[in-house]
């Protein structure tokens, strides 16, 4: 994951799981919009998924 993908968790989750797919960035959005932190979290936990 670069600095890049990692500043954008922070700054705005949702955009940073865009290319994760519909359901990811639905849960993100949702996440963001209960509180933060748990929006960040979430898209950091998805984007440094591995693909197999």
């Amino acid at each position: 994951m670069s600095i890049l993908r990692v500043l954008l968790c922070i700054i705005f989750p949702p955009l940073a799981v865009v290319d994760k797919g519909c359901g990811s960035v639905v849960i993100v959005f949702l996440l963001t919009l209960a509180g933060w932190v748990p929006g960040v979290i979430a898209a950091l936990i998805i984007n440094n998924k591995n693909r197999y």
